[in-house]
């Protein structure tokens, strides 16, 4: 029975080890689109800056609730990409330009 009992906690431990052994790339971008949006009405630059959001979301990533550095990190990574992303998404909407295409690229290292 004792076999038995270590052998399902090997198991066990053994079946959460890929889940930390996975890599990401170094800096993951997503392209936002805009060239469907009209960037010179506010519902056009709403419609944007919440594309931004998503796509700031997804290459920065989340963390568990349980790993509080994780989560300041993703936090941190979050602000940091978003006013990058923003910035990059106020030059097109000066210009009113639909021909660039906003990059959202992870400051994380």
């Amino acid at each position: 029975m004792k076999k038995l009992l270590i052998l399902a906690v090997l198991a066990a431990a053994a079946a959460g080890q890929p889940a930390f052994a996975r890599t990401s790339p170094a800096n993951p971008s997503v392209v936002v689109p805009h060239k469907d949006l009209d960037l010179r009405t506010a519902a056009g630059t709403r419609t944007l800056d919440r594309r931004i959001w998503r796509a700031v979301v997804a290459v920065c990533g989340t963390a568990s609730d349980f790993d509080l550095e994780g989560r300041n990190e993703v936090r941190e990574c979050r602000r940091e990409t978003r006013h990058l992303a923003t910035a990059k998404a106020g030059a097109v909407v000066a210009g009113a330009t639909r021909a660039d295409p906003i990059r959202v690229t992870s400051i994380q290292k």
